[in-house]
């Protein structure tokens, strides 16, 4: 299940804010503007430029009203539409019946420049505006009775066309340069996953890093800090414990092999299986905390590495009545800790000589190794359990449940991995496929050699 984005509440929410703002304040400039004490109606001032193209010279440089189609169709539109026009050397002509208030302009036009009256009350005849435009025959200055039109129509349309591309230039900042802005700020958040990807439990003491986070998610990663510090130190006491256990335990375990192997009484005698079992269950203790501490990695020969283990373990085969052989299909060199993959070999092989049947081979193909034997096999429901610590395929078995696990923590930390498949013939096969070729490892901490049990 995804969790919750950080867009919402860094853009949308942001963007939302804005636009309420924004409207609210043109809200507020509209609502001033709109005078609403003393608004109404006043005359279109749309009128001035028609008016002023229909004005012309006649030959003696006076002005003349020259009939166009604009005014025509603005006369039609308005019956008692009146003008006055002047020059700025005071020439000057008018159009319809000019109201007794506006005659003392007459003359004097030309020293205005921008005016919009209005008598107080309906229907408003007195109503005027004044505008200088420039035209062909040089400035004129026009005073004029047209339509009415209320103002606060248009100051919504000039305010229209003023805030709805303020509304788009901030919708597209919003949703195109804020996200830019939030992963620059989150930048460091990036760098922190990348940091906590590096982290496995082969690599243990590694922290976060609170210089490129900002200051409000600081206390998260302290807070992840001090848990990967608890842990650490959780596993070097667990570390501590194993290694001191097991040691602890070879100088007593060693007294009692060599006791029981002096012994003349029968019963003491049957005694050494059981402290064999108790050698094999520390030594292998002892290999879990060196795989903790890692090793070297060599260049090794699978195939003289597979013959010199089967020699050390054939004297345990031939006393059990079993045989052992290995198989050389194709050599190939293997990069890794030779040690370690020993200590593979051994755990196979004997689990193979204890629970297998009567012959047991180990096959080496190229970087894969494979331990066959002709017992009862395993389930395959119990194939991936059998890796898993302590775990023992039989309840009443004589192992201890770490030698597999022992066996998957070495091929893992050869980048490669163990599987176990039925045999042709009956039996169980055990594949090692090792990922490391000759030329390099990658992500691959060898554990030191570990000791035989």
């Amino acid at each position: 299940m995804r969790g919750p984005s950080l867009k919402r509440p860094l853009i949308v929410y942001p963007l939302v804010v804005h636009l309420l703002t924004l409207l609210v304040s043109v809200l507020i400039l509209i609502a001033g503007a709109l005078r609403i004490d003393s608004g109404g109606p006043y005359t279109d001032e749309r009128i001035v430029p028609i008016i002023a193209a229909a004005i012309d010279r006649d030959p003696s440089g006076a002005l003349v009203i020259r009939p166009t189609d604009d005014l025509s169709t603005l006369q039609a539109e308005t019956p008692n539409l009146w003008f006055m026009v002047e020059d700025d050397a005071g020439n000057g002509v008018t159009f319809g019946t000019v109201p007794a208030l506006f005659e003392s302009f007459r003359g004097r036009l030309s020293e205005l420049s921008f005016a919009q009256l209005r008598d107080r009350t309906p229907p408003h005849d007195l109503a005027a505006v004044l505008r200088r435009e420039t035209t062909q025959i040089g400035p004129l200055t026009v005073l004029g009775h047209g339509a009415l039109s209320e103002l606060n129509l248009v100051v919504l349309l000039a305010s229209s066309v003023i805030v709805v591309p303020i509304i788009l230039l901030l919708s597209i900042t919003s949703f195109a340069i804020t996200p830019w802005i939030v992963r620059r700020a989150l930048a460091g958040m990036s760098r922190i996953a990348r940091e906590a990807e590096e982290i496995d439990p082969d690599r243990r003491g590694r922290r976060l890093s609170e210089a490129h986070v900002p200051r409000e998610i600081a206390p998260l990663v302290r807070a992840m800090n001090d848990a990967l510090r608890r842990l650490d130190e959780g596993h070097e006491r667990q570390q501590r414990f194993i290694a001191s256990a097991s040691h602890e335990l070879r100088t007593p375990i060693a007294v009692l092999q060599s006791k029981v192997d002096s012994s003349a009484d029968p019963v003491v005698r049957a005694l050494g299986g059981d402290l064999q079992r108790l050698t094999i269950l520390t030594e292998q203790l002892l290999d879990l905390q060196r795989l903790a501490q890692g090793g070297t990695a060599t260049e090794v020969d699978l195939v003289a590495l597979a013959r010199s283990v089967v020699a050390d373990l054939a004297p345990l085969a031939i006393a059990g009545g079993r045989s052992m052989e290995v198989q050389v299909l194709r050599r190939e060199a293997c990069l890794g800790d030779a040690a370690a993959l020993e200590r593979v070999l051994m755990n196979l092989l004997r689990n193979a000589i204890d629970h297998g049947g009567r012959h047991v081979v180990l096959r080496v193909i190229g970087r894969t190794l494979e331990v066959q034997d002709d017992g009862p096999g395993i389930p395959p429901d119990q194939r991936e359990r059998v890796f898993e610590p302590f775990y023992r395929l039989r309840p009443h078995s004589t192992g201890s449940g770490l030698g597999l696990n022992l066996v998957a923590e070495v091929v893992a930390r050869h980048n490669g991995r163990v599987t176990i498949h039925s045999a042709p013939d009956g039996g169980t096969i055990v594949q090692v496929d090792l990922g490391v070729p000759a030329q390099g490892m990658s992500g691959m901490t060898a554990p030191d050699a570990p000791g035989r049990g």
